[in-house]
């Protein structure tokens, strides 16, 4: 029995040795219930799934912020027209030499609208509730893993308690096998006492293996390998909170992430109110671009060539034009048909323009433009999107207050059901004490021969009775504390 309550009081104390943050506990290293909630908060693909949400979140607010910004488009492309004629009425157009083509433009527009503005609030408030309902994700894994580790630890409790029950068991077969030999027992006890032993053996066998099957489930909770022989520890606390039931409704008012994302909701609600309203206001829209070619022909002297010939023809109609002035009396100026020449100047000019391609633009003139719009009638679009709105923002209203009334039911409820659990693991403890002098008192008089084996059998039953009760009143305190914690929305210790 003094082997029993100093098991059970090592479950109580938290040991100097704990598994590294964010590290699964190696083989035979002992797990507090810190460190399972790091390890899950780090590898639960649940909540790391949740946490991707903010991601998107933040991609939505940088759009909104977007929309103030100009869109920017540039084009770059090049073409080959083939060296023929087009004829369109009996007249040929066109040059008759290969011709490559490039062509750039970059442009810019914007639009300015007060829908722009709703949109970036209502984006910034769906960014917060994301990050309440990442935060309602987490205090919903915290409760998980709490729960299960409180789980772990009484299957443990029980499993040490099976385990201690079996010593007894053996040594009251060896009292039986003693009280048969000196001729004060019989072999029908004896033979009870091995059946007591025998199923004491396999009750514990199978809380060991319940505690192990809970072990597991806990790691796969965090999110990370099993490790064998792992052992949890932590303080087993059985005090009240020092809060009024009031101060905690108030606390999780404020705290409560689940409240919280509901009210964030609202307000994203009603920003989507004010977008839908925005499509009766004017909107302004700016673009600007600009645009440039460079072109060259494949054969280079051809077109020198053409070019020449066009510079020889123009000055031989110059000629010509002023001789029939100086023939009849008119004022001529001859000597200037003689500027019009081809020079090598002229030839390299052609060359260099022709060796721009394919980058060095001509710029084409530059556009501006600047738009004012105000929709007027759109077969009531805009009605109906402004109603929908309204609806879900009244909705949101009608969420926000069904979770207020959820959570201040489940605060009370979680405090009322603490409270009975002190009280009950108040009794527990005494009917534990009170079974556990029985069983001793039992062991004496089985020993004097005043009783006999079944009675023995029966005080050791009462006293496990007991003792069960004992553990699942202290565990089920804790499964209530973390209950009350979970419904207030933040730690109480």
């Amino acid at each position: 029995m003094r082997n029993l309550l100093l098991v059970l009081a090592c479950l109580g104390t938290a040991s100097a040795l704990g598994a590294q943050a964010g590290v699964a506990p190696a083989q035979g290293q002992v797990l507090t219930l810190n460190d399972a909630l790091t390890l899950a908060r780090q590898n639960n693909p649940a909540f790391r799934t949740a946490q991707n949400a903010r991601r998107t979140a933040d991609a939505n607010v940088r759009n909104a912020y977007g929309a103030f910004l100009p869109n920017v488009n540039t084009s770059f492309s090049g073409d080959f027209r083939e060296g023929r004629q087009q004829f369109f009425g009996g007249q040929g157009f066109g040059s008759t030499n290969d011709q490559l083509n490039t062509n750039g433009n970059i442009s810019a527009n914007m639009q300015l609208s007060m829908g722009n503005v709703y949109t970036l609030r209502a984006q910034r408030a769906a960014a917060d509730a994301v990050e309440a309902d990442i935060a309602g994700a987490e205090q919903n894994l915290r409760q998980q893993v709490t729960n299960q580790f409180i789980t772990a630890r009484q299957a443990e409790a029980r499993a040490i308690l099976q385990d201690t029950l079996v010593a007894t068991t053996r040594a009251q077969l060896e009292l039986a096998q003693a009280r048969l030999t000196v001729g004060s027992g019989t072999q029908l006890e004896v033979q009870r006492a091995e059946v007591a032993n025998g199923q004491q053996r396999v009750a514990a066998l199978t809380a060991r293996n319940t505690a192990e099957i809970e072990l597991l489930r806990l790691y796969q909770i965090m999110g990370v390998p099993p490790v064998a022989s792992t052992r949890l520890v932590g303080e087993l606390d059985v005090t009240l909170p020092s809060v009024s039931v009031e101060s905690l409704l108030q606390q999780a008012e404020r705290a409560n992430p689940v409240i919280d994302a509901a009210r964030q909701r609202e307000r994203q609600a009603e920003r989507g109110v004010s977008t839908a309203r925005s499509a009766y206001l004017p909107s302004l829209s700016l673009s600007a671009g600009v645009s440039g070619f460079t072109q060259r022909f494949t054969n280079l002297n051809a077109f020198i060539a053409q070019q020449q010939a066009g510079v020889i023809s123009a000055q031989a109609n110059c000629v010509r034009s002023e001789e029939v002035r100086a023939a009849v009396g008119l004022p001529n100026n001859l000597a200037q048909c003689s500027a019009i020449a081809w020079t090598p100047e002229a030839e390299q000019a052609v060359r260099d323009d022709q060796g721009r391609y394919p980058f060095d633009f001509t710029r084409q003139p530059y556009n501006l433009s600047a738009t004012l719009s105000l929709p007027l009638f759109n077969g009531f679009r805009r009605e109906s999107e402004v109603q929908q709105a309204t609806v879900q923002r009244r909705n949101a209203e009608n969420s926000l207050r069904q979770e207020e009334l959820r959570v201040s039911t489940e605060v009370t409820a979680a405090y009322l059901t603490l409270t009975a659990n002190k009280q009950a693991v108040d009794l527990q403890v005494e009917n534990s004490a009170t079974a556990r002098t029985a069983l001793l008192l039992a062991e004496e008089r089985y020993r004097a021969g005043a009783i006999n084996l079944v009675e023995l059998i029966q005080a050791r039953t009462d006293f496990e009775r007991a003792e069960t009760d004992r553990i699942n009143a202290i565990f089920d305190f804790q499964r209530a504390f973390a209950s009350l914690e979970a419904a207030v929305g933040r730690p109480l210790r």
